[in-house]
C-alpha cells in the first residue's frame, strides 16, 4: 500500500536545516489540566507528592487544587515538540523555574522560539536551542527556559554554517526570593500542622537517601499523548532503529520525582531544576532506582525553605545497570 505519493504533503516536524532563528512555534492546542490528566499522570509516573494529592491540604495551604509540577513541566515540553517531532535526544533544560504554580482547571499556552543552531561536524545532525514560554488563560507566566534538542540533518550539505555559541545560553537560577514566587502566599504553617512527620528542620545538608524498590516504566506512549508530545521516537519504535520506543525525558524525571517523595515525603513542592542531564536512554521495561542526596537547605523569610536535591537514576534491563539521569531539583520544605 503506497502511503505517500506525488500529490501528498508529509505530516511531519522540520529537519535540523529547516529552522532558523528566529522562528517562533505557536500553534500547539491549549490545554487545560483536569483531574482526569492528574490521575493519569498519578497512574503512569506514580506521583507521591502531597499536595497534588490531598485536596483538602491543597486548599489548606495554597487556597487551590495544586497540579504536580511534573505534569506542568511535562505538558509544556509537550506543546514544544512541534519544533521537534524529529528529535534524537535532549541534551540541556537550563532555567527552568516554576514562576507560578498552577492549579488543576488553568489552562497552559506556549510559545517556542529557536534561538541558537550549531550542526554537529561529527555526526548529520544539529543542535537548536529553544526558548519555552507557557502562559496561564489569563496570560501570567508559568515556565520561560531554555530546551537544546538534538535533530537529524535531512541534506547533508545544508545547514554547515550554523554554528552559534550554546554556551551563551544562561545557566544560572535566580536567587531565593524569586525562586520561591511560585509559593508565594502559600500557607507553609498550615502544612506543617496537618501533615505528621519530618519536615524542613529535621534536614541537613549532606544526607543521602537509596531508593531500593524500583519502578518499572510502563505506559510510555500514553504520557506521551497526555502531554501532547509529537516526538516520534516516543511513538514509533520504527523510527529510533532500535526496534524499541525511546521512553520521554519526562517521563524518566516524573518516575524520579517520585522517589524524591519517597526519601522525603514532605516535600512541599518542586520549584525549579538546577540541572537535568540525559546519561543514556531509557526503554520501555527499564527498572528505574535512584539515589537521593540532600546539597544544601536555604530558610525563606517567611517560613519553610528550599531544598537543593540531586537525584541519580539508574536503569536496570537484562541484567545490567545504565545511570540515565543525574537531575539537580530545587524544592520546598515547610
Amino acid at each position: 500500500m503506497t502511503l505517500v505519493d506525488s500529490g501528498s504533503r508529509p505530516v511531519a516536524g522540520p529537519f535540523f536545516e529547516d529552522l532558523a532563528v528566529g522562528d517562533v512555534f505557536d500553534e500547539a492546542p491549549a490545554l487545560t489540566l483536569t483531574e482526569g490528566h492528574a490521575a493519569v499522570h498519578q497512574a503512569v509516573v506514580g506521583d507521591r507528592l502531597r499536595i497534588a494529592l490531598d485536596g483538602r491540604l491543597s486548599h489548606a495551604v495554597a487556597r487551590a487544587p495544586i497540579a504536580h509540577p511534573a505534569l506542568v513541566c511535562d505538558v509544556a515540553i509537550g506543546q514544544s515538540t512541534l519544533a521537534t517531532q524529529r528529535v534524537v535526544a535532549n541534551l540541556f533544560y537550563r532555567g527552568l523555574v516554576l514562576r507560578r504554580a498552577p492549579a488543576i482547571g488553568d489552562t497552559l499556552y506556549t510559545r517556542t522560539e529557536i534561538v541558537a543552531l550549531r550542526r554537529n561536524r561529527s555526526r548529520p545532525t544539529g543542535l537548536a536551542v529553544l526558548r519555552v514560554r507557557t502562559t496561564d488563560q489569563v496570560d501570567r507566566t508559568v515556565l520561560d527556559f531554555w530546551r537544546c534538542a538534538m535533530l537529524p540533518v535531512g541534506d547533508p550539505e545544508a545547514a554547515a554554517g550554523a554554528d552559534d555559541d550554546l554556551e551563551a545560553i544562561p545557566a544560572g537560577l535566580p536567587e531565593a526570593p524569586e525562586l520561591a514566587a511560585a509559593v508565594a502566599g502559600w500557607d507553609l504553617g498550615a502544612f506543617r500542622r496537618i501533615v505528621p512527620g519530618a519536615h524542613l528542620d529535621a534536614l541537613e545538608p549532606g544526607m543521602r537517601w537509596v531508593v531500593e524498590g524500583g519502578d518499572v516504566v510502563s505506559a510510555a506512549p500514553e504520557l506521551a499523548r497526555l502531554s501532547l508530545n509529537l516526538a516520534t521516537v516516543h511513538h514509533d519504535a520504527g523510527a529510533t532503529g532500535t526496534g524499541r520506543r525511546l521512553v520521554y525525558g519526562g517521563h524518566t524525571i516524573g518516575i524520579a520525582c517520585s522517589h524524591v517523595t519517597r526519601a522525603l515525603p514532605n516535600l512541599a513542592y518542586v520549584v525549579a531544576w538546577r540541572g537535568c542531564d540525559h546519561l543514556g536512554p531509557v526503554l520501555e521495561g527499564d527498572v528505574l532506582r535512584s539515589v537521593v542526596t540532600l546539597d544544601g537547605v536555604e530558610p525563606l523569610a517567611g517560613g519553610g525553605g528550599l531544598v537543593e536535591l540531586r537525584c541519580a537514576v539508574a536503569a536496570h534491563r537484562d541484567g545490567e545497570a545504565h545511570d540515565v539521569l543525574d537531575w539537580r531539583l530545587v524544592g520546598v520544605m515547610a
